[in-house]
């Protein structure tokens, strides 16, 4: 990977998620960085500072981020989940309002700020898309908060003179404890009840969505995007997409999960996760007994919804990295072994059983 990255002290807002508990991470094994992270819940051996501040009150952000005057780098991954598209802006809004006038507040050295965005940007959630997406491609009539923190940003950035860069992934392939929004998670706790149950594993979405080209990125390799845009200047002021740059469809990645899970494999049957999963805690409860796995609560296990969401988009989900390839990152995986992959990582962790 070619990068420029130089040393400092970083602070990633959002800590507790997936793509912030990676960020941070990654951060921590680079010679020379100093890492904060904040979030509501205390990390389990985070290496890094965990600073519990209430990023959505004013004054308490102000409070808390004294202590980071030294801050150098944000990077931003705090995200407050609303009921609907126009209810999310004035909320999350404020998360990144609040954020940048407290470190300006405490005097921060302030170089970079990395912002991530997603497939909403380009209208992934509202149907059919043009793809591959392309950064330059045009906005959509609104409401958008992604659209609304960028202009924020691109404005303070201006006024305060520090460079940016926004990361757009998508589907994002990790693990936070505790951070339900997890494709990964979804498709493994699933598939552990299912085979608990006796049954094969099905698609549980549109026979659409199967036949769909999706992609993915790993929660890593958006930590090393990250770490790479905090320290190139061909970065600065830009917009990427970032995921892992191949495309797959689940038609043909769904054998390889029941075969690596040791179950039959069925035709799909469009379900919504969000009904049928939830009368299963106590299935899940007697895996994490008889396994030793790690406990958490089943509200916090997995985000059915977000499954729900991706398994039922009957389209094409696919943005063009050739931007980023071309600025100077250009990692990659195959999505398909990096999910086997993850799925043996988090059996080892005894976060998920282990495979059949």
């Amino acid at each position: 990977m070619n990068t420029s990255v130089t040393h400092g002290t970083v602070l990633v807002a959002g800590a507790g998620g997936v793509i912030g508990r990676h960020a941070a991470a990654e951060y921590a094994r680079q010679p020379g960085w100093r890492v904060r992270g904040v979030s509501r819940r205390p990390p389990l051996d985070a290496a890094w500072e965990h600073l519990p501040v209430d990023l959505a009150d004013r004054d308490a952000a102000r409070t808390g981020l004294s202590k980071a005057g030294d801050t150098t780098h944000l990077v931003f991954a705090a995200y407050s989940e609303q009921g609907s598209l126009s209810a999310q802006i004035a909320p999350n809004l404020a998360l990144l309002d609040h954020t940048l006038d407290a470190l300006d507040a405490a005097g921060a050295p302030l170089r970079h700020v990395t912002l991530y965005q997603g497939g909403k940007a380009y209208g992934a959630h509202l149907g059919h898309f043009k793809t591959p997406a392309r950064e330059d491609d045009p906005r959509l009539l609104g409401p958008n908060f992604y659209y609304d923190q960028e202009d924020r940003l691109r404005q303070v950035a201006e006024e305060r003179g520090f460079a940016f860069t926004i990361l757009r992934p998508e589907g994002v392939v990790g693990y936070a404890v505790g951070n339900p929004m997890n494709l990964l998670m979804v498709i493994g706790v699933y598939a552990a009840v299912c085979r608990e149950l006796g049954l094969p594993l099905r698609f549980p979405g549109s026979h659409a969505a199967y036949d769909a080209l999706y992609q993915v990125t790993d929660a890593e390799l958006l930590a090393r995007a990250t770490v790479w845009a905090g320290g190139s200047a061909a970065a600065a002021g830009q917009v990427f997409n970032a995921t892992n740059g191949d495309q797959f469809r689940w038609r043909h990645v769904w054998p390889s999960f029941a075969r690596h899970f040791g179950m039959p494999l069925a035709e799909p049957q469009p379900l919504s996760l969000s009904e049928h999963m939830a009368d299963k805690e106590e299935v899940w409860q007697r895996l994490v007994e008889r396994h030793g796995l790690r406990p958490t609560p089943w509200r916090d296990l997995v985000g059915w919804g977000f499954g729900d969401f991706l398994f039922h988009a009957g389209f094409d989900n696919i943005s063009s990295t050739v931007k980023i390839r071309q600025a100077g990152f250009g990692d990659c995986y195959d999505s398909e072994r990096r999910f086997l992959e993850l799925f043996e990582r988090l059996a080892s962790e005894r976060i998920l059983p282990p495979a059949g």
